[in-house]
């Protein structure tokens, strides 16, 4: 079994995916957007500026995965209560991704040493999405 986090955008869903490739390493393995959809109904009721918008992606991150879309307009209300906790065992990987979230967005914690973690550290993307980095003290 595993557990997939499906990210939802309101127009910024590839920018947001491209910047995680590069900020996770890793690659993405799916891509399409509402005009590339096979369902004709569906693209019949899309205003013609979002048909260019992703309506699903897909990006691999070691054995792990991270999709996402652009919820379709009228469908963009902002999730609440949730972060995407990425774990990790090396000290300078950790603290690279956690400053790469940070620019433009917002820390929440500082990266820093825990009672439960070598480093931890809270902080919202430039998409809005809430991050929590944790690294676990190498051993």
């Amino acid at each position: 079994m595993q557990l997939t986090p499906y990210l939802m955008f309101s127009g910024q869903c590839e920018e947001a995916f491209k910047f995680y490739e590069q900020c996770l390493n890793g690659k993405i393995t799916a891509r399409m957007t509402y005009a590339e959809s096979p369902e004709s109904s569906m693209l019949d009721q899309m205003p013609m500026e979002w048909r260019d918008k992703i309506m699903h992606i897909g990006l691999t991150v070691g054995n792990q995965e991270l999709m996402g879309s652009d919820g379709p307009p009228g469908c963009d209300e902002t999730p609440k209560s949730f972060s995407v906790c990425l774990s990790l065992n090396d000290p300078a990987e950790s603290e690279r991704i956690f400053h790469t979230l940070a620019e433009n967005g917002t820390v929440q914690m500082p990266f820093q040493q825990t009672f439960w973690a070598y480093r931890f550290g809270m902080v919202i993307d430039q998409f809005s999405v809430p991050w929590m980095i944790n690294c676990d003290q190498v051993v």
